[in-house]
């Protein structure tokens, strides 16, 4: 039997680190190396099992990154961008895969993730899930396919709690409508319209975001054209197809070259049909 790859989850106590460690538990090719928490949260030097409310795991919840990743295989992040950044810089000094969900991050801190990925391993992805990355694949290819007369909008619902818009994986769906145009997001993105905005730009791609309750998640891309609407859809209702895609994207690191990859990479949708 082949040895369990030992995965590190940080951001414990949040709600995709508990799927994290959840989902880990119940893989048969991982194991919870350990559980990392920001210095002073309330989780450190508690008992992973009982701070969760499930049954004694045997180890602490820590903040001490560095004697996390000794003897592990991976670290799992969906934090926040200047812990992320910390964190790719901790993974490449260890040489363990950094997969990383956190959303939210500048063109700055994203680039700020290349100095690490020259000495590990970095996949980093919006989103996860096989079904976003089909969808990914399939916005580029319609996209390609229709002229600028074909509107295009990107709408995303949310829960309550969500700090960032749009959201992640809108700006993946975002990017690969735009590279399908062959344009830059940066130089036709409209985003939060609000008042006498005037007429909608030919050629633009627009964001809406919504927030509300315990969504998961929902992504539509719509292009819209007179008397036509095409409209492709991903709708999440549970967390763990996140989870689940990120623990599978720590195994297909395992014994990769040092480098930046994403989700289309490990789910073999670099070019999809």
């Amino acid at each position: 039997m082949s040895k369990k790859a030992a995965i590190v989850v940080a951001g414990a106590s949040g709600r995709m680190g508990q799927m994290l460690i959840q989902t880990i538990q119940d893989n048969d090719a991982a194991s919870l190396k350990a559980a990392l928490e920001r210095p002073g949260h309330d989780w450190v030097g508690q008992d992973i099992g009982i701070a969760m409310g499930t049954a004694e795991a045997g180890f602490l919840v820590t903040d001490d990154v560095d004697a996390a990743l000794v003897g592990a295989q991976a670290l799992i992040d969906f934090t926040a961008p200047a812990a992320t950044i910390a964190f790719s810089k901790a993974s490449a000094k260890a040489g363990v895969v950094h997969v990383i969900g956190t959303t939210g991050m500048t063109e700055d801190e994203i680039a700020a993730l290349s100095p690490a990925a020259r000495d590990t391993v970095i996949i980093r992805a919006g989103n996860m899930s096989l079904g976003v990355n089909l969808l990914v694949g399939l916005t580029k290819k319609v996209a390609a396919a229709l002229d600028a007369d074909f509107d295009i909008e990107v709408i995303e619902t949310h829960h309550s709690r969500k700090v960032d818009a749009p959201s992640g994986t809108a700006l993946m769906l975002g990017e690969a409508a735009a590279e399908g145009r062959g344009v830059a997001l940066k130089d036709v993105r409209d985003s939060g319209r609000d008042g006498i905005t005037g007429v909608r730009k030919r050629g633009d791609i627009g964001f809406a975001a919504i927030r509300g309750g315990d969504v998961v998640g929902e992504h539509d891309v719509l292009f819209a054209a007179p008397g036509e609407r095409i409209v492709l859809r991903h709708l999440a209702s549970d967390r763990a197809v996140f989870a689940r895609g990120a623990v599978k994207a720590a195994l297909w690191g395992q014994g990769k070259a040092p480098g930046a990859y994403d989700m289309m990479d490990v789910l073999g949708l670099k070019d999809p049909v």
